[in-house]
């Protein structure tokens, strides 16, 4: 009779593994403080422009742009992408530019003497305000009616958001140095026609999202 050799019956470790939380949990990121120090650099700007120092405040916009750039870069980079941070970063650019458009609106923020074409018209501070308004409405209207909840911005929404950022460095440009001041009906034109195009067009991008999420859902 032969003897069969027992094998041996692993022992299971009665403590669970802990497992670190999931990236989408994260509050304190890199990514999230940068984005948070670019809320902070809003009063500073405004407080600059007040001051009427365009070169200062033109170089903490270009430091709000870069962080802008730097937090998406290092969500990636570091796998710190969170929910927290999908919502803040959109809401600190909105805040950023709105804030530069009103407040380079107001007449008594110009330079001094007035130059030619300061400060912004107020019908293009109205039209980008009311692009982003229309939207966020829009949107609430359309998760209300259909549960739909997964926007996301378009092509042109990207693109429309570039050229206000370009915009107001641009003004900003112009405001420190006025003889250059004679290119600001084109960037307030420009700036108009992106907003009331990406306005429009994304009434046909939301909804196509809707009728792709329709379709997998089967309905």
């Amino acid at each position: 009779m032969t003897k069969r050799k027992l094998q041996p019956v692993p022992i299971e470790n009665p403590k669970p593994k802990i497992k670190p939380p999931p990236v989408s949990s994260r509050i304190v990121t890199v990514p999230n403080l940068l984005t948070m120090f670019r809320m902070a650099l809003i009063p500073v700007f405004v407080s600059l422009l007040y001051s009427r120092k365009f070169a200062w405040a033109l170089g903490v916009f270009v430091l709000a742009g870069l962080t802008d750039g730097l937090d998406g870069l290092l969500a990636r980079r570091l796998n710190q992408g969170s929910q927290l941070g999908a919502i803040l970063d959109p809401i600190a650019d909105k805040l950023l530019l709105v804030t530069s458009f009103i407040v380079l609106s107001i007449p008594a923020i110009s330079p001094q003497p007035l130059p030619r074409h300061f400060p912004i018209p107020f019908w293009v501070t109205v039209v980008v305000i009311s692009r982003d308004i229309f939207i966020i409405v829009g949107a609430a209207a359309i998760n209300i009616v259909t549960g739909f909840s997964r926007f996301r911005p378009s092509l042109l929404g990207k693109i429309n958001t570039a050229v206000q950022i370009l915009a107001i460095a641009a003004i900003l440009i112009a405001a420190s140095y006025p003889s250059l001041s004679g290119y600001l009906p084109t960037v307030y034109t420009t700036v108009f026609a992106f907003a009331v195009l990406s306005g429009v067009h994304y009434i046909f991008f939301a909804s196509r999202l809707v009728n792709e999420e329709r379709r997998q859902n089967g309905d």
